[in-house]
């Protein structure tokens, strides 16, 4: 059994795998930003802990698209790790690193370890610039899924055909292409048809 120390553990591991805080999380499950926070653990006199609720544990693991299992590994401390491929931003826009449906191929990677990610075609890119801050920041490391089918919502990483590498979040996904919402405010969202996709791999974890 899970101690109380060890599902909120869980919840903060949980916030970071997305690139999240915990209040950016309970926001993206649609709770009030409060929920997950460190006052909230405790009574207010700070002699009884306080658990959160299998509801809104529920909702934090839909949104970010994770299972009980994996989310008590996580808390226990025991989540499997393996090692993925890193790239650099810049040279993700290069040819003869990805297939044609975005896997990693080709020689130049180096090797870093990750703890639950599934998907066998994982891959990280280490973030350069300040384009997607204050979500990432310069040699921040996310890990991608290439193999995951993205969702409003998600955080995706995005190549077109052009070669640009972008990464940003899913407002709106039609037959004919997708809307983004830029991470950064100073830089504007973009629309793609789905002809100018080149890949398109949804962000599973952020090391920060």
């Amino acid at each position: 059994m899970l101690t109380h120390s060890q599902i909120w553990k869980g919840v903060d591991l949980l916030a970071a795998r997305a690139g999240l805080s915990p209040s950016g999380l309970a926001k993206r499950a649609g709770m009030d930003p409060t929920t997950f926070n460190v006052s909230k653990r405790q009574s207010a006199d700070g002699t009884r802990p306080r658990w959160p609720s299998t509801e809104s544990i529920s909702k934090a693991l839909a949104a970010v698209r994770v299972d009980f299992e994996d989310f008590a590994s996580l808390a226990a401390g025991s989540a499997q790790t393996r090692s993925v491929p890193l790239i650099g931003f810049a040279q993700a826009g290069a040819d003869g690193f990805f297939d044609d449906a975005g896997f990693p191929v080709g020689q130049g990677w180096e090797d870093v370890v990750f703890p639950g990610v599934e998907d066998a075609h994982a891959y990280a890119l280490e973030i350069s610039g300040d384009s997607m801050a204050p979500v990432y920041r310069d040699g921040d490391r996310v890990v991608v899924a290439p193999g995951d089918t993205p969702r409003k919502g998600d955080r995706v990483v995005v190549r077109t055909t052009r070669g640009e590498v972008m990464a940003k979040e899913v407002a709106r996904l039609t037959g004919d292409g997708i809307e983004l919402l830029s991470l950064n405010p100073d830089y504007p969202g973009r629309t793609l048809k789905a002809s100018e996709i080149a890949w398109m791999a949804r962000i599973v974890w952020a090391s920060q």
